[in-house]
């Protein structure tokens, strides 16, 4: 064994034995419950925690980006760390409620900027050394895009309405979501594989992982509330460049008649062909869209630019018809809430994904990759070892940088209304009518 990974093992076992005897003296000390709010922000064990926050003055964004992946055997001892420092701010009083009159941001002067300073230095996000001013100073602009960050929100350094709603989740409640997702993250601690593919629903993003390490990490639009995307662990098998894209028959009669109801052009105009039992293409202006039933025709997308899945599809084994994919909407990927689909899971810079997966698949290097597109040709890959896909359902997590990440209960797993921020603005937005830009694609 090497110095280097014996001290690192050493660093590990420290930490867990720092991690154990922190949550010890939490269950052990009722006087710790009297503690003030001061007394979390001293108390001796916190400065292990803040050096892995690299609690420094200002913060930024910048230090919660890790190639820690969420998933793996250390996950329930990372966030078993996070749960024994949290048990230590609810036993102390847990935090401070921001509100203001004013929107906070840089340069605000506001009393309410101390309950802000007060309330990010109890979670770790700003170095106490930043002292109570009532000034949004840089330093507080840096732990407030570090908090957005941690939770999933644009790190602009304004608290707008999520930042706000987010901040003011109660400490007992954050321990809470903290202890569901250890159950998760325990069903997922075994052996997933060398490379696998996780994808986090609640985080709306993917994580292509080798070794242990992070390789490629992007966005993701994922099932919204009234068609969720499901959990499951499977194996990605194939991937298809240039595909067509046939309409699930849920699609077809939700969305696609009363389109054709109201534009009789709707299919022509998105290159969508009809197909009958018998292979043969059928006129969409021979087929009565009144009817009560939706034609019983295959509804065929011709591979293109338009295409719903753009350019790319990956297909993995499940019962539920799911499937990743690239999209011709790369302006989904910017939105704060990327919840949009019908299950299937829109992948950005889904050509990396595809090189990464047929890595080991030959003849299939990025360039031809690239030129295979460009000719829109239809073209299926079958993997030469298929790759492991998680598809999770997590909204708190702890990687081994010790940084403490939460997401929107978007689809209200977690047991707490409070932990739902999106959900309300997400119902209105999935009882609503679909139009033609929510179609395609799925």
């Amino acid at each position: 064994m090497s110095k280097k990974i014996g001290s690192e093992l050493l660093s590990r076992r420290a930490m867990l034995r720092s991690a154990v005897s922190v949550g010890a003296a939490v269950l052990a000390a009722p006087a710790l419950a009297q503690s003030t709010l001061d007394g979390i922000m001293t108390a001796p064990r916190r400065g292990n925690w803040d050096d892995q926050f690299d609690a420094r003055g200002s913060r930024s964004a910048v230090g919660v980006v890790s190639n820690n992946p969420i998933l793996g055997s250390e996950g329930p001892a990372n966030i078993q760390q996070a749960i024994a420092f949290y048990q230590q701010i609810v036993s102390a009083g847990g935090w401070p409620d921001v509100n203001s009159s004013v929107r906070l941001q840089l340069g605000v002067v506001d009393p309410s900027v101390q309950n802000l300073r007060r309330r990010l230095m109890i979670a770790g996000d700003l170095d106490q050394s930043a002292g109570m001013s009532s000034s949004f100073d840089s330093n507080v602009d840096g732990a407030v895009k570090r908090f957005q960050a941690r939770h999933g929100l644009p790190a602009d350094g304004v608290l707008g309405e999520f930042s706000v709603k987010a901040m003011n989740v109660p400490a007992q409640t954050r321990l809470m979501q903290l202890e569901t997702n250890r159950v998760r993250l325990q069903s997922m601690s075994g052996d997933l594989g060398s490379r696998y593919v996780m994808v986090n629903i609640p985080a709306a993003y993917v994580e292509a992982v080798e070794n242990d390490r992070v390789a490629l990490r992007t966005n993701a639009v994922v099932g919204r509330i009234d068609r969720p995307t499901h959990a499951i662990n499977s194996k990605i098998y194939e991937v298809i460049l240039n595909p067509y894209w046939t309409a699930p028959r849920s699609i077809v009669e939700k969305d696609i008649v009363p389109l054709m109801r109201k534009d009789p052009t709707y299919l022509t105009r998105n290159n969508i062909r009809l197909i009958d039992g018998r292979g043969q293409e059928v006129s969409p202006e021979t087929v009565d869209w009144n009817a009560p039933k939706a034609p019983n025709f295959m509804f065929r997308q011709d591979p293109g630019k338009i295409n719903a899945m753009s350019s790319t599809k990956i297909n993995f084994h499940n019962p539920n018809n799911e499937y990743m994919h690239d999209t011709p909407q790369q302006g989904l990927f910017n939105k704060l809430m990327r919840f949009e689909s019908s299950g299937c899971m829109r992948i950005q810079n889904v050509r990396d994904l595809v090189t990464w997966l047929l890595r080991d698949t030959p003849g299939w290097s990025r360039q031809e990759i690239e030129r295979v597109i460009a000719a829109r040709q239809n073209n299926p890959i079958k993997l030469s070892q298929e790759v492991p896909v998680y598809i999770v359902y997590v909204t708190a997590w702890s990687a081994k940088d010790q940084v403490v990440q939460f997401r929107d209960d978007i689809y209200q797993r977690d047991g707490n209304q409070e932990l739902a921020l999106q959900t309300t603005t997400g119902v209105e937005r999935a009882s609503g009518a679909i139009t033609e830009q929510d179609l395609l694609p799925q």
